[in-house]
């Protein structure tokens, strides 16, 4: 097999489970927003809309800061997704509606 295609079935590869990973967030908010399981974070979240506005924006000034100081990125800016994703459920904000809008977006 050439190296290219080595390459490139490794970045297909990658790139389905960087999906994957999304999805399975993504199912995990829509899931407990129909089933909540007491003691959740996430479903504490998703039942105070206030708190869940509140995360999202301490959380992004922790990675802008921690990207000021390339310190701790990869954990805040996975901190950012994951209030991001529950933040989009608790509003009614479908991640398939704003794919859409960014594939419109493509030039």
């Amino acid at each position: 097999m050439k190296q290219s295609s080595i390459w490139l079935q490794k970045i297909y590869l990658l790139g389905f489970s960087m999906l994957k990973i999304l999805e399975d967030l993504i199912i995990l908010a829509r899931e407990r927003k129909k089933n909540p399981v007491e003691g959740s974070y996430t479903n504490k979240l998703l039942e105070d809309k206030t708190l869940a506005k509140e995360k999202v924006l301490e959380e992004i000034d922790e990675l802008i800061d921690s990207v000021k100081k390339n310190t701790n990125k990869i954990h805040e800016a996975a901190d950012v997704l994951y209030h991001l994703v529950i933040y989009f459920e608790k509003n009614g904000v479908m991640i398939e509606d704003v794919m859409n809008e960014l594939k419109q977006r493509k030039k």
